[in-house]
């Protein structure tokens, strides 16, 4: 009777809003998760609807998702996304417009380390490591940065897409506008034999290139070129962060938005049809107990995946059935050590000695990718990195939890281990085919873009694509969804 009852309240106020007018803006827009995706696609469709639509964005746990801190002896560090690349335009603009600022940079060097010594270590001194590089492996990393800028070149396009309100409905339609047919053909083809085609060694391959797709995707250079050569593009440029830590872009959106944040797990969504637009019934469940309510708009900005059944949402009432189901995420475990480090496992018998704040590795040792000496969110002006010889907060990722032995290997003693576990990044070559946006009229899903690429960055460009797209959808501006040839059209635009 209740669920009837609401049923009947919320068709007498779509009729109403449908009796002022064709151009009635929506009125109640529901996002499925708090993480940088939801928070920002609630800031956009905020900014293109107007402030009084209510937004109610849903998150069964912390708001900023992927973007988290852990507690070490009365500091905060990241624990999961650390920095962003200097093109990353939408975080940046979200920065500005928050007034936060980027964190101080505490210049650190960096080394890749075989398992047994390193096989490529960075120096004080530009020129010397341009040396090395080119000692090494020839002129692989220039072949390398040209491809890596031919790709980014052709990515910024987005921004200005989106500056003149269009959108895509699919992840291929969107790579298509970017970069044509070889876009998508890099989502099909691994990064290794994009390299090799352009000249690149296997050596430095197997060296340098590996080593960064294992730090940031945990996966090998066989998965698919697009998402590593965005990944490579991050290994290049100038990198930032947020002071006081990156997850305060999420919940200062959220505030900004006056987005009603809604602690709860959406269970089921069921199509409504009306006439004219649909409605959309979203169930969920907390603590309290089971709730629902009607939308003109939901977003989803969660993964839809195999291996978390807490993040699967029942579609119900559309025909055809929707399934946004895609495949497994890679796994990775951030543990933040507080210890010494064992130099001597890299080669330093005396910690002293020991010069690097960085290291990333190859495909072995494969218990972890990566070991950096981190510093906290807040870093004040007299603040200085741990000495080698000195305790000091290390961040060690790895694709399981690490075993005692495992931390004994690395560290000759540590006061704590903290550890958070995530879904982090799509397992890429495992699931054929790109995912779109829009699962119905009004139904999106705002990850299906970390199908070709995953980071922060991307996911607010899908936050702004989904926006554009509910927007043009709600008002029928059809001529600004999925159009081809648009570089020519936003020409002649300007």
């Amino acid at each position: 009777m209740a669920r009837a009852a609401r049923l009947l309240a919320a068709l007498a106020a779509l009729l109403a809003a449908s009796a002022t007018g064709g151009d009635a803006r929506p009125s109640k827009i529901a996002v499925v998760g708090a993480g940088i995706g939801g928070s920002a696609v609630a800031h956009f469709l905020q900014q293109h609807f107007g402030p009084r639509v209510q937004i109610d964005v849903f998150e069964k746990g912390t708001v900023g998702g992927r973007l988290a801190t852990i507690s070490v002896n009365k500091q905060h560090y990241e624990s999961g996304a650390a920095s962003f690349h200097s093109l990353s335009l939408h975080m940046q603009d979200f920065v500005k417009q928050l007034g936060l600022r980027h964190r101080r940079e505490v210049v650190g060097r960096s080394a890749i380390f075989s398992g047994e010594h390193f096989v490529l270590e960075e120096t004080d001194w530009y020129l010397l490591n341009l040396f090395r590089l080119w000692w090494h492996y020839g002129i692989s990393f220039l072949r390398l940065q040209m491809w890596v800028e031919e790709v980014m070149e052709k990515f910024m396009r987005i921004y200005k897409y989106q500056a003149h309100g269009y959108a895509f409905s699919g992840v291929e339609e969107l790579l298509y506008s970017l970069g044509e047919s070889a876009f998508v053909n890099m989502t099909q083809r691994s990064v290794a034999e994009s390299l090799l085609q352009v000249g690149v060694t296997q050596r430095f391959i197997d060296d340098v290139v590996s080593a960064v797709l294992r730090a940031s995707y945990g996966q090998s250079a066989a998965m698919p070129a697009f998402a590593g050569a965005m990944s490579l593009a991050g290994a290049q440029g100038s990198l930032w962060s947020v002071e006081g830590g990156n997850k305060l872009v999420c919940s200062g959106l959220l505030k900004l938005t006056k987005a009603n944040v809604i602690h709860a797990t959406v269970t089921t969504v069921t199509l409504q049809q009306t006439e004219g637009k649909p409605l959309y019934y979203v169930e969920y469940e907390n603590e309290v107990g089971n709730g629902s309510d009607f939308y003109d708009i939901v977003v989803i900005a969660t993964p839809l995946h195999l291996d978390n059944s807490s993040s699967t949402i029942s579609f119900e009432g559309f025909d055809p059935p929707i399934d946004a189901v895609q495949g497994p995420f890679q796994p990775t475990v951030v543990s933040l050590v507080h210890g010494y480090l064992n130099s001597s496992y890299f080669g330093f018998p005396d910690p002293k000695l020991f010069p690097f704040a960085s290291i990333l590795t190859t495909d072995f040792p494969n218990f972890f990718c990566a070991l950096d000496n981190i510093c906290p969110v807040n870093i004040s002006a007299n603040f200085r990195r741990k000495q080698p010889q000195e305790a000091a907060v290390w961040r060690v990722q790895s694709p399981k939890p690490l075993l005692r032995s495992q931390l004994k290997t690395l560290f000759r003693s540590y006061y704590s281990v903290q550890t958070a576990e995530w879904q982090a990044h799509p397992l890429y070559g495992s699931h054929t085919g790109l995912p779109r946006f829009a699962l119905h009229d009004q139904l999106f899903h705002l990850n299906a873009l970390e199908w070709a690429a995953s980071s922060v960055e991307v996911m607010a460009v899908a936050a702004k694509n989904v926006a554009l797209l509910a927007y043009n959808r709600w008002y029928q501006d059809l001529d600004k969804i999925d159009q081809k040839d648009l570089m020519h059209k936003v020409k002649t635009e300007l």
